[in-house]
């Protein structure tokens, strides 16, 4: 059993995917003003917004309820994964399926 798997199931990696999505509603302008590489295009907050709540929005309804699971933390978390890699936007968005791939990989170890 990895660390932390005793105290991560599936309601919190849903409400720290929920959150993150609010998290990034917020910060993405500013996000957006210091994004300067690998080109100053001004969407990088916009893309990590965009990609998480896409990969949120993968996840079926009554993923995490008030008892907490439908499937396990690492199910909640490859889920997660699979949706932002589909809805990734542009190179942070690639990079976050990426991080989301690598805490999915090492909750199943």
């Amino acid at each position: 059993m990895s660390p932390g798997a005793d105290v991560v199931d599936a309601a919190v990696v849903v409400a720290w995917g929920r959150g993150g999505v609010h998290a990034l509603a917020q910060a993405r302008a500013s996000l957006d003003r210091v994004n300067v590489f690998p080109v100053a295009d001004a969407d990088t907050g916009t893309n990590m917004y965009l990609t998480l709540l896409d990969a949120v929005r993968a996840l079926p309804a009554g993923t995490a309820d008030a008892t907490g699971a439908a499937g396990g933390a690492g199910d909640v978390l490859v889920r997660l994964a699979r949706g932002a890699l589909v809805g990734a936007r542009g190179n942070s968005g690639v990079i976050l399926s990426e991080y989301l791939r690598g805490l999915a990989l090492e909750l199943a170890e």
